[in-house]
């Protein structure tokens, strides 16, 4: 039976039935804690929703002191626009390679130990190659020697006049070209002129010259635009 608080025994587990005091009763089990709702923080300086403390938006450091922002930011200063400066329009260049008769018949004339051995080819069409980079070789193309020219002359018809590598053109700082005969053995010419260009040693070029090697052989420069 329970006892009141003056040692009465009592039936009634509520009140005392002797001295009517009220037994004390358990106190109710705490409730757990109920979590707090916490409100998104935004970054500082671009205010993106930030998930730890640098933003993934704009990398900013959370937890920085974040500059002053400014209500109305002034607009951003506009580069001025740059002069148009006429400059040099780069040229385009293609060299076409051809059977010359014209030329044929000034080697033949000239004579020579092999003169009467070399024969006209029937039919050699054109071929054009474009010129790029910094230098383009010419010559005859030979795998065991490992010469690989950008404008190979190899046949048929082959000109047997033309070395393995007889000259190059190469790149001047105007945009131009010029030929260097490259000392081989036959020599170059320009222009149907007989004088031989001194081997190693550059001949600036124009729109529309013609350089000379072998039997027959002639390639024409030209300028696309």
């Amino acid at each position: 039976m329970p006892t009141c608080a003056n040692g009465h025994s009592s039936a009634d587990d509520e009140f005392c039935d002797v001295c009517g005091l009220a037994f004390a009763t358990s106190a109710p089990a705490p409730s757990a804690p109920q979590a707090t709702m916490t409100a998104p923080r935004a970054c500082p300086v671009c205010d993106a929703e930030l998930d730890d403390r640098f933003c993934e938006n704009c990398g900013a450091d959370s937890l920085a002191t974040p500059p002053p922002k400014q209500e109305n930011p002034p607009p951003a200063e506009q580069p001025d626009e740059e002069p148009v400066v006429p400059g040099v329009v780069l040229r385009t260049w293609t060299v076409v390679v051809s059977a010359d008769r014209k030329y044929y018949e000034s080697v033949k004339a000239d004579g020579g130990p092999d003169a009467d051995s070399i024969v006209f080819p029937p039919y050699c069409p054109d071929r054009h190659f474009p010129l790029r980079g910094e230098q383009v070789s010419i010559g005859r193309r030979s795998a065991t020697r490992g010469i690989l020219p950008d404008i190979d002359l190899t046949g048929p018809p082959e000109d047997p006049g033309v070395s393995r590598l007889h000259a190059l053109l190469v790149a001047q700082p105007d945009g131009g070209w010029a030929v260097v005969d490259i000392n081989s053995a036959n020599g170059t010419t320009l222009n149907y002129r007989r004088d031989m260009l001194k081997p190693n040693t550059p001949r600036s070029l124009e729109d529309g010259d013609r350089i000379h090697l072998g039997a027959w052989t002639t390639i024409t420069l030209q300028a696309e635009n």
